[in-house]
């Protein structure tokens, strides 16, 4: 790599104060001084827009809850198949039994194939005997067990009984996969003295959400509450759930919740490394194929996994060799302003790439090392589930938020004042708290067609 990023110019000391000092305002502006300085009006903003939100809004949904609960079950596999099964038969045996499979539901006269887990070796045959945990199968080919190496993979396709023989002995219940996750209450405060909401400042400050003025208090509860709703959506992607009783917080009454990093992590699909090749990509086609096959997925991910996407989809072009690019809509020429980014692909499914501002910003995970994620792929649209408050099936978003709310009160999003100034008078208090309360929890459905890069 020859670009080498020098230190500095990385600013991450917090700016923000408890509350406002009189070092918030110019001073020292004497009488008798001969000039006056020259100032620019307007504060500068160098950070552009510093909010990281809108990843739950562009991918999920949010909806009430009433309950401290939230469950829903998702469907199970349709099909039989047990991994990790053993014999202790010879290769050549008429039948064997194999143990090994835990919650067995295969049944007698079921036909099966064996799969060595090692080598290619596979034979099939029929359910002559089954228990908790065990079946026997008698074989159809002449040479009956291979030879085996390992383990075996068994799997159900079908079915052979004997003219006039009995019906099938015993069935099969579906096993219900319930979920659930509870809400969290988030909360912030900002708090300032009545005789410092009358004190005018010489510099014109504004926030992200276009409130603007020359009273230095209002930028600070503005900036309050674009943080406070920054970290409505970074919470859910965050939380973890405590482990019992046995944490720290878990022991101190604090339940957590669980976010979509620790959903994916627990239910879904987890990679490292990077994208060097076409075959990284047919890798993860590959487990899609194993999960939901979502034909529709969004990549959210960092700068780094942007480029390394980016250069790996470049270098499919016919026209490397000969120092052109082609790729895109249009063919590019010397005459246009070369695009070096996608935006999405095809590759078995569509894949559609945007950045993730929360991943690169220095000031949230832009550059941590530890636990560094790159980025998600979200499978879009939505899935139908069975919701257990409402009793019935449910289509619903993969991912999106419930909070708490009634007819009587809504706690999506909260803000009360407290003080006898800016438009409040409920107490004796020469000031105003301005109070952010929300309770939510996000709803990861089904997780197996995430995901997480790291």
């Amino acid at each position: 790599m020859a670009l080498t990023i020098g230190a500095g110019g990385l600013d991450l000391t917090p700016s923000s104060k408890k509350q406002v000092t009189p070092a918030s305002y110019l001073s020292d502006i004497g009488f008798v001084q001969q000039y006056l300085p020259d100032t620019y009006e307007k504060e500068f903003e160098k950070y552009g827009n510093r909010t990281v939100s809108s990843f739950l809004r562009m991918v999920g949904a949010e909806m009430p809850t009433t309950s401290d609960l939230i469950q829903w079950s998702e469907q199970g596999r349709l099909h039989l198949k047990y991994s990790g099964a053993s014999t202790t038969a010879g290769a050549g045996s008429d039948s064997a039994e194999f143990t090994g499979l835990t919650d067995n539901a295969i049944r007698v006269g079921q036909t099966v194939v064996i799969s060595d887990e090692g080598s290619a070796a596979s034979a099939k045959g029929i359910v002559t005997a089954s228990g908790a945990s065990a079946i026997t199968v008698a074989f159809y080919d002449a040479d009956g067990l291979p030879t085996l190496v390992g383990n075996v993979t068994i799997f159900v396709y079908g079915s052979e009984f004997a003219k006039g023989s009995g019906g099938m002995e015993g069935a099969v219940e579906a096993t219900p996969e319930i979920h659930e996750n509870n809400p969290i209450i988030l909360k912030d405060k900002y708090s300032i003295n009545g005789s410092d909401m009358a004190q005018i400042g010489w510099i014109e400050v504004t926030t992200e959400n276009g409130a603007s003025g020359y009273l230095w208090y209002i930028k600070s509860e503005h900036e309050t509450r674009l943080r406070f709703e920054d970290y409505l959506e970074t919470a859910m992607i965050e939380a973890v759930p405590s482990e019992g009783n046995d944490s720290g917080a878990g022991a101190a009454g604090y339940k957590g919740s669980e976010g979509l990093f620790h959903a994916i992590e627990q239910r879904g699909n987890t990679a490292t490394g990077s994208f060097d090749s076409l075959d990284d990509v047919d890798a993860m086609v590959a487990r899609l194929d194993k999960q939901g096959a979502i034909e529709e997925n969004v990549w959210f991910v960092n700068r780094g996994l942007s480029f390394e996407i980016d250069n790996l989809l470049a270098a499919q072009s016919n026209n490397g060799s000969t120092g052109s690019i082609s790729y895109g809509l249009f063919d590019n020429d010397r005459d246009m302003a070369l695009n070096l980014g996608f935006s999405g692909f095809r590759r078995g499914y569509d894949f559609y790439k945007s950045d993730w501002k929360y991943l690169n910003d220095a000031s949230m995970r832009g550059g941590i090392v530890g636990g560094a994620v790159d980025g998600v792929l979200v499978p879009a649209g939505s899935t139908t589930v069975y919701d257990q408050v409402l009793g019935k099936n449910a289509k619903r978003p993969f991912l999106h938020v419930r909070y708490r709310a009634s007819e009587t009160e809504d706690r999506k999003m909260k803000s009360w004042i407290v003080g006898s100034t800016g438009g409040a008078a409920n107490t004796d208090v020469d000031g105003m708290d301005v109070h952010f309360l929300s309770e939510r929890a996000l709803c990861t459905l089904g997780a197996n067609n995430f995901f997480l890069f790291k």
